[in-house]
């Protein structure tokens, strides 16, 4: 007779339970890196901030995530997921509640980059534990599942901030971030719990007792991989993309004469529009599709930024649809194109991922900063957009690179 624990990993029940855990680790990750955004304005002038200054803050944890992104690769693979996705509970948890406590410029620099310690671990521990507990057409549905956290958690902070948060709070900026933190610490005790269950230790001693490989010969191996190198490229424009309008787009909104609140609100539809793509496209996104999915996904995000620039109306609501179709779903098929390539595996998943969001959050410091200093420098948000669509032209360009190179995924 079968029991749960003689059965192979993908048809465990216990996935399931694994997947939750991974989701509300990631919701906490989107809850947190998104919670300033609806807030600029307000911290700005409390803390006496300029847009550049500003920008420079809600790029400060992508400057540390690129150095920190492939280290945790490879301690991920070393250790397991298993106390790598708590310590990231625990690091974000606590650079939500050092923002609380920032008094000028330099403090809240500092409180936003220590977020860069512990977001890798869980965007690079998700589709590791993805590639170890899901198969086939399941792995993509997973990957889906998975990523409307982010998605869900960056709606929650930027429809609930102003409109539920701030009155709650009698205004204190202070005190919703605070409240935050405490949610996000309570998510790694959920975790916590979940990855004490005889599965998931019974899978670390799995990945513990495989052949140890040098992890440095493993980034040679990689890197020399043409696929893998265009792949990297393309995270940095995704990237530069996703965390510049992340960051800026209630502001951009609010440029049209919307109020705060009214903004966070309109902020979030992109965010629920990537949920529902979130859930749908990756499962489609079979290998024979992968390409042409990026290639629609691309030109939708091109063209939101070009629409973004209109005041209001129809056009607006259909650019902040498209942006979401490409917002949420981009990082996602491009994560499993990189995953999928018959080099990679799940066995070098770790790795992989690390090399894929240290080259993204190149994009991601970029992003938010560029937008910054060139809505100073211009006294709008008109150049900034721009900018965006033409990096959306460079993402199509990479594509028809990679298409000629060929890829091989695995089995």
């Amino acid at each position: 007779m079968t029991t749960a624990s003689d059965l192979n990993p993908s048809e465990h029940p216990h996935r399931w339970g694994v997947l939750a855990g991974v989701w509300l680790v990631y919701f906490s990750f989107g809850l947190t890196f998104t919670a300033l955004a609806p807030l600029v304005s307000t911290v700005s002038r409390d803390l006496n901030m300029s847009n550049t200054a500003m920008g420079s803050v809600l790029g400060a944890w992508q400057l540390v995530y690129i150095f920190a992104a492939l280290p945790c690769g490879i301690v991920l693979d070393r250790f397991g997921p298993r106390r790598v996705l708590l310590a990231s509970a625990i690091i974000m948890a606590s650079s939500g509640a050092l923002r609380a406590l920032a008094t000028d410029h330099l403090s809240l620099f500092l409180a936003v980059a220590l977020f860069g310690l512990g977001g890798p671990m869980i965007s690079i521990g998700a589709p590791k534990l993805v590639s170890l507990w899901f198969e086939g057409r399941e792995r993509g549905l997973a990957m889906g599942i998975y990523i409307t956290g982010p998605a869900l958690g960056g709606i929650t902070a930027l429809s609930l901030t102003n409109s539920v948060m701030m009155p709650a709070m009698d205004g204190d900026w202070r005190a919703v971030l605070l409240a935050y933190a405490a949610f996000v610490l309570a998510v790694g005790a959920v975790w916590f719990a979940i990855a004490q269950q005889p599965a998931s230790r019974d899978m670390e001693r799995r990945l513990a007792a495989e052949p140890k490989v040098s992890q440095l010969q493993i980034f040679a191996d990689l890197m020399r991989l043409p696929a893998v190198r265009i792949v990297l490229w393309m995270s940095i424009c995704i990237f530069f993309f996703n965390h510049g309008l992340n960051n800026w787009l209630p502001e951009i909104l609010r440029s049209h004469g919307m109020a705060a609140a009214a903004a966070g609100y309109w902020a979030s539809l992109p965010t629920a529009v990537g949920v529902f793509g979130s859930l749908v496209i990756p499962r489609l996104a079979t290998p024979n599709r992968r390409l042409p999915i990026l290639f629609v996904l691309f030109c939708a995000a091109g063209a939101s930024s070009l629409l973004l620039q209109v005041s209001g109306g129809p056009l607006l609501g259909l650019g902040l649809v498209l942006q979401g179709l490409g917002r949420g779903v981009m990082m996602t098929v491009a994560i499993l194109t990189l995953v999928e390539i018959k080099e990679v595996g799940s066995r070098r998943a770790g790795l992989a991922g690390g090399l894929f969001f240290s080259a993204a959050e190149i994009g991601g410091v970029l992003g938010p900063l560029s937008i910054g200093a060139l809505s100073q420098a211009t006294g709008g948000f008109a150049a900034p957009l721009l900018m965006l669509t033409a990096n959306c032209g460079v993402l199509v360009l990479l594509l028809g690179w990679l298409r000629r190179g060929g890829r091989q995924t695995s089995d």
